[in-house]
């Protein structure tokens, strides 16, 4: 009996001797890639970033999930290579595309790194190619995006070809889980499409989840993070209600969190940074529209989490007045953590960066110190800051600001000589209560 491409590939997924591709090397793709290696797959990875590859062929990791270890281990057991090479595609049975999923200025999905890389995908397409999604996206967009590209080759899914989806479920800085380790939510075009996702990710994946289809596995990712986005948009209009009366949210938080069941906690802060929380809520709110169905929920968080900044920048000009009789428009403002979250050196839509325009806007000057971020990179809707450094915690330089903020609680940062040296500190995060440290110029934001 002649074989087909299912088979074929299900054999060689069976066996180890699948040959993957992960194109886009960034938080998502590099620990796929290093994970899939590690469970005896040649992997090969792909970017269109020179700078990365690089980086890789000389054996330096620049995700902190991937050690330089790990990453030196499976390319000298030649389990692991890159290249910015994409006619090699043609070379891989398994094909994963861990691109961005940007939004546009006005809110609106931008598949635009989706299309591109499934273009290239096409240029080599061949039969017996199992092609997965892991971009967050809308439900739809793998079979109504990615697989007509596919097919304009003449190829056709479920039966040359085979596609599936599975959304990424990264945390950078989490060193509780790993990618392995993470359950993994799988689905596929189709009944064999569906069985080659199982297959493939059971075999580095410790748990295996799979759904009916692509669009339900795209509707589990963004029901994740809509479900985030809500509940941290309630806690922070929390926040602005009880601080006009005098209570302190996060003493409510730590005692309602007692309570055992039907109560769990989700904490406020200076606004929402990370590539999926800010932005992943909208593709859903995007395609609602085809529905003509209203998204009030998701809406409403995304106006309640993109106001905070301000509402921080109020909450500083309003403790320089009343402190110091200073006003904004002549003061330094030191901000304390660029990165969106504590000890990682992510600074995708970092509320900090909003924080800084916002306080130049007013007329005062912001600078920042990360231990994590020496330089503020190139960024898409930031670019003015491009170039900024990230200043010393020294007590002659602390002593020269005005006023401190503190936007992201790295544990490598002194509090307590903050607390010596700041004339002015603003609390975002509840630091200085965690670390037991006091002072009438602490101010809770």
């Amino acid at each position: 009996m002649a074989s087909s491409p299912y088979s074929d590939l299900s054999g060689k997924i069976a066996t180890h001797r699948a040959h993957a591709g992960v194109i886009g090397l960034g938080y998502v793709g590099l620990p796929l890639a290093i994970t899939l290696a590690r469970s005896g797959f040649a992997v090969t990875g792909f970017d269109i970033d020179p700078g990365k590859i690089i980086s890789l062929d000389a054996g330096r990791s620049y995700i902190e999930a991937v050690t330089n270890e790990a990453l030196t281990g499976e390319a000298k057991a030649g389990r692991f290579r890159s290249t910015s090479d994409f006619a090699e595609l043609s070379n891989c049975d398994v094909i994963i595309i861990c691109v961005p999923t940007p939004l546009t200025k006005h809110r609106d999905p931008d598949l635009s790194f989706v299309e591109a890389t499934s273009r290239a995908i096409a240029a080599t397409l061949r039969p017996g190619q199992l092609i997965v999604l892991e971009s967050t996206t809308y439900p739809g967009t793998t079979n109504d995006v990615v697989k007509p590209i596919l097919e304009e080759t003449g190829l056709t899914s479920g039966s040359d070809f085979f596609l599936g989806f599975s959304p990424e479920r990264e945390d950078p800085g989490n060193r509780d889980f790993e990618t392995a380790t993470i359950p993994k939510i799988v689905a596929g075009d189709g009944i064999e499409a569906s069985k080659l996702m199982q297959a493939f990710y059971s075999a580095a994946v410790k748990t295996v989840v799979p759904v009916s289809s692509n669009a339900t596995a795209e509707a589990v990712k963004l029901t994740e993070n809509i479900f985030r986005s809500v509940n941290i948009a309630l806690v922070n209009e929390l926040k602005t209600l009880y601080a006009a009366m005098g209570i302190d949210i996060w003493e409510v938080i730590e005692a309602a969190k007692t309570k055992p069941f039907g109560y769990m906690p989700f904490y406020p802060g200076p606004g929402l940074g990370g590539h999926c929380i800010p932005i992943d809520p909208f593709y859903l709110t995007w395609k609602s529209r085809e529905y003509e169905l209203p998204t009030r929920f998701i809406e409403l968080a995304g106006e309640i989490n993109s106001a905070m900044p301000r509402y921080v920048v109020g909450s500083l000009a309003e403790a320089l007045d009343m402190r110091s009789g200073k006003a904004l428009s002549r003061s330094r403002v030191l901000i304390i953590g660029l990165a969106y979250k504590k000890n990682v050196p992510d600074i995708r839509e970092s509320p900090s960066l909003r924080l800084i325009e916002i306080i130049e806007e007013r007329g005062g000057r912001a600078d920042y110190h990360d231990p994590f971020v020496a330089e503020i990179p190139p960024t898409r809707e930031h670019m003015a800051l491009k170039g900024r450094k990230s200043v010393e915690l020294t007590e002659v330089v602390v002593k020269s600001f005005d006023a401190v903020l503190v936007s992201t609680d790295h544990d490598d940062v002194d509090y307590a000589a903050l607390v010596r040296w700041a004339p002015l500190i603003i609390d975002t995060r509840n630091i200085f209560s965690k670390l037991g440290l006091t002072g009438e110029h602490i101010v809770k934001s």
